[in-house]
């Protein structure tokens, strides 16, 4: 009865504080690609991914009953960064749920409007709000309804010492005609309270996202995991690097004897190492106010970690030459590094000659017989000047025009033709460390992928269209493995198969490095139409700063470089989050996203007839 009670006072005094309205809640996932598009739209820099803000204390006044209720006390706020955009998770200030919506899209707009980033925060959105509203009149109804909703939800100045309630009041003049207030007045006292947060407004960009990447000890950010959450749930967090603690002469903790129990029943329980991990960690941070980092400069003793089993050298595959140096992009300072990456073709020295596995062979005779229909045919010319048959048709036209006065313009003859399919596909596929993982009891991410080259190899040869297929992993940037399975002077016969039976997974996926090298590799081919066909499970990656924007805008660059040479890129994936950066790497209509992996083998090369019928 006690429990019930106190649950039904929770609810009506967090109720009766206002401030939060549960059945009007907006979640960030619901608009997240609306605001998304709308953000782009304005303006707003393409390769930001939306995610979700973390909840702070603000520190200002509240009102009495939601200080009764202990409500209000943390919120989070809109800000954006070099890197992401951050929303908050849900929206539920408002008790009108198009209310919360539109305040997802204005702080969208906002974002896309902001101009000034290196003035103080008063001054800057001020500046972002009256641009927004001069180049974007549309919004002014919506913008004049969230400030209504948001001030009638503040405080009264007449309700707080004087320094406070200026700059209360100057808040409030700002949001109702941005750019009229030149600066926040200053506290003056001690016991002063910071201001209510401002909800229309973003914040200062003094957040590292570290949610699912930790320094290492050589400066790197290393990931901790490829992504299994939405962008939008990931939250940033508030850090600061402090130094390194001494604890050499720790205090010793003082106790009573006495405190100890005179006897205990055993009780058998799961011991913990230092090595687990703690389940509750996540949780424990997003309760904490801010997250402490320091920099050590010594490496785990009690965790080791390996990339992959390595292979000896003499298991190895055999490296082709000294390696390649090529050049990557550096967005932060917007220009191409060179001789930047290494990149190393290799081979398989040992993979022997293999005749198609069995299973694929029913597959392989259904999509040779469909492909065959392309392979190049000859055709009858009509109306040639000479040729081993006559043309029935164009000789009675002929006989019709001189009986008329006319001059035959057409001869008299058929002449055979042969078509040409002229078109060149370098298939590059990702063997990132990720493919090891498995898609069903029996067959892994690799798997699917070595069906496909196999399959996809038999159905080009059906057409005799010219091909190649290589591979690429990743271990920094200078250790990028290309491994060349066919190339487009080889046929496709034991050989190839022996290469392609013997891939495996390797390290990470530095995408930008292999679509260079790949497409020099295609462009050299002599053909009026080059497709590069990419194959993928994630988004690119490496254990440096590649992980981050830094990778998605190096492997954009690459791909407007193969577009500069003529060739048509074109990205076929199986990662469900793909919808969130692939189209700003390959455009809307530059790739395809395959949700069942098994099914890849037999889709891809359909795809290819597609993608080679215009």
């Amino acid at each position: 009865m006690e429990e019930f009670i106190g649950k039904l006072w929770h609810n009506w005094v967090t109720k009766a504080a206002a401030g939060h309205y549960p059945e009007a809640a907006v979640k960030l996932a619901d608009v997240e690609k609306t605001a998304g598009i709308l953000f782009r739209a304005f303006g707003g820099d393409p390769g930001l991914k939306v995610a979700a803000a973390t909840s702070a204390e603000h520190g200002a006044r509240r009102h009495w009953l939601q200080r009764l209720a202990g409500s209000n006390e943390r919120i989070a706020q809109g800000r954006r960064d070099a890197e992401t955009l951050r929303l908050p998770a849900e929206i539920a200030v408002f008790p009108e749920k198009s209310l919360n919506r539109d305040l997802y899209l204005w702080l969208a707009a906002l974002a896309a409007s902001d101009i000034a980033p290196e003035q103080p925060w008063f001054t800057r959105n001020q500046i972002a709000s009256r641009t927004v509203l001069e180049h974007y009149p549309g919004l002014n109804d919506r913008y004049r309804r969230l400030v209504a909703a948001h001030l009638a939800g503040r405080i009264d100045p007449g309700q707080m010492q004087a320094d406070e309630a200026a700059q209360e009041s100057a808040i409030r003049q700002a949001l109702a005609q941005p750019g009229s207030v030149d600066g926040l007045p200053p506290l003056t006292s001690l016991k002063s309270r910071p201001p209510q947060p401002v909800l229309l407004w973003l914040i200062g960009a003094d957040k590292i996202d570290i949610t699912d990447q930790v320094a290492d000890p050589n400066g790197d950010l290393t990931p901790e995991g490829s992504g299994g959450k939405a962008e939008a749930t990931r939250e940033a967090h508030k850090a600061e690097q402090v130094e390194t603690p001494d604890n050499k002469t720790p205090m010793m903790v003082m106790f009573r004897a006495e405190s100890l129990p005179t006897w205990a029943e055993y009780v058998r329980v799961n011991r913990a190492f230092d090595d687990d991990e703690d389940p509750n960690a996540s949780d424990a941070a997003r309760d904490l106010n801010k997250l402490s980092l320091t920099r050590d400069g010594e490496s785990a003793k009690s965790r080791v970690k390996f990339d992959l089993d390595l292979p000896s050298a003499a298991e190895d595959d055999t490296p082709i030459g000294p390696g390649l140096a090529l050049p990557e992009w550096d967005y932060r300072k917007s220009q191409m590094l060179p001789a930047h990456c290494l990149l190393q073709p290799m081979v398989a020295h040992d993979a022997g000659e293999a005749a198609l596995p069995q299973e694929l062979a029913a597959t392989a005779r259904k999509l040779r017989g469909q492909f065959a229909a392309l392979a190049p045919q000859r055709r009858w010319l009509k109306g040639q000047p000479d040729g081993p048959e006559l043309d029935v048709d164009s000789c009675v036209r002929n006989h019709a025009d001189r009986a008329s006065g006319h001059t035959p313009e057409a001869g008299g003859h058929l002449a055979q033709a042969r078509c040409e399919r002229d078109l060149a596909c370098l298939l590059l596929a990702d063997l990132s460390m990720s493919t090891d993982a498995p898609i069903s009891n029996s067959h892994r991410i690799i798997d699917v992928i070595r069906d496909s080259l196999l399959l996809f190899s038999e159905a080009l040869t059906a057409t005799g269209d010219r091909f190649g297929i290589y591979g690429f992993s990743s271990l920094r940037r200078q250790n990028i493995r290309f491994h060349l399975l066919k190339d487009f002077a080889g046929r496709y016969d034991a050989a190839a198969r022996g290469r392609i039976l013997t891939i495996k997974p390797g390290y990470y996926t530095r995408m930008g490095a292999a679509i260079r090298q790949a497409a020099a590799i295609l462009a050299e081919q002599p053909a009026s139409r080059r497709l590069l066909l990419i194959i993928t499970d994630g988004k690119p990656n490496d254990l440096d700063i590649y992980d981050s924007r830094y990778g998605i805008e190096d492997t954009r660059m690459a791909v407007h470089e193969a577009r500069r040479l003529g060739l048509t890129p074109f990205c076929v994936t199986i990662d469900h989050e793909a919808g969130a950066y692939l189209p700003y790497l390959f455009g809307p209509a530059g790739f395809c996203v395959i949700r069942k992996p098994e099914e890849l083998p037999s889709r891809l090369p359909l795809l290819y007839v597609q993608l080679t019928r215009q």
